[in-house]
């Protein structure tokens, strides 16, 4: 499995049967320069979105028309993409499974809001926030937790899925911070590597994975502090 930091909370993952976006944040991202959006969005099959905020969505209305790829969401967000022109949205829910050809998506609590608002000036829900969890027929389990702060149910999410792989918010303000961050890794899951993200892009949130790398510190678990747009093998 290849993955690529794409900023914020934005990754590609290839595998020999898929790719797919999460969360594909990356037009107007501050985490993203130097990627390019055509490039990233190459053959891309799935786009898997945590929530509705906006540095989650992102470029998902355009690339899902550039690209063809099948959008995957919470009821809510789906039915919301689809009135804004994407033609193929699959909806789930917390605790849904989804299955496609060589893996599953499975949607898990996240604690966070899910919202946009419109060019009115409204704002509106978009369902629940989550956390995803994809098992893959010859891949490890990955965990992308979304944007969440620490639970303690995070234990039946790793006695269920087992993930292997832990992508985890660490910036601070809107979600957990590195610190605590960490004890959630260690804690509730045993990652055999876990990758920081959703930090180092706008000013309001930590700018390092220092306090993450610094709670990490032996443990089992591999840090792998990714540089934005930097592939890497798991």
């Amino acid at each position: 499995m290849k993955i690529t930091w794409l900023g914020q909370s934005a990754f590609r993952i290839e595998t020999a049967k898929s790719t797919i976006l999460i969360d594909p944040f990356l037009t107007g991202n501050p985490g993203a320069k130097g990627v390019d959006v055509k490039e990233a969005a190459k053959g891309v099959h799935h786009i898997i979105l945590t929530h509705g905020h906006g540095d989650h969505v992102g470029d998902t209305v355009e690339l899902s028309k550039d690209t063809g790829a099948l959008v995957t969401a919470n009821a809510d967000l789906a039915a919301w993409l689809g009135s804004r022109g994407v033609a193929r949205v699959d909806p789930t829910n917390t605790g849904g499974t989804v299955a496609y050809d060589g893996f599953t998506v499975t949607y898990v609590n996240a604690l966070h809001s899910s919202a946009q608002l419109t060019e009115d000036g409204v704002s509106h829900s978009l369902g629940s926030a989550n956390g995803v969890v994809l098992h893959f027929d010859d891949e490890p389990t990955l965990y992308h937790m979304g944007d969440t702060d620490i639970f303690s149910d995070m234990a039946l999410i790793n006695e269920l899925h087992q993930p292997e792989i832990g992508i985890v918010p660490i910036g601070d303000r809107f979600t957990m911070g590195g610190a605590v961050a960490a004890l959630a890794s260690r804690r509730y899951f045993k990652f055999s590597k876990v990758i920081p993200c959703h930090y180092a892009s706008f000013p309001i949130i930590d700018q390092t994975a220092d306090k993450f790398v610094a709670g990490m510190e032996g443990g089992t678990s591999e840090v792998i502090v990714a540089r934005t747009n930097e592939h890497f093998t798991v």
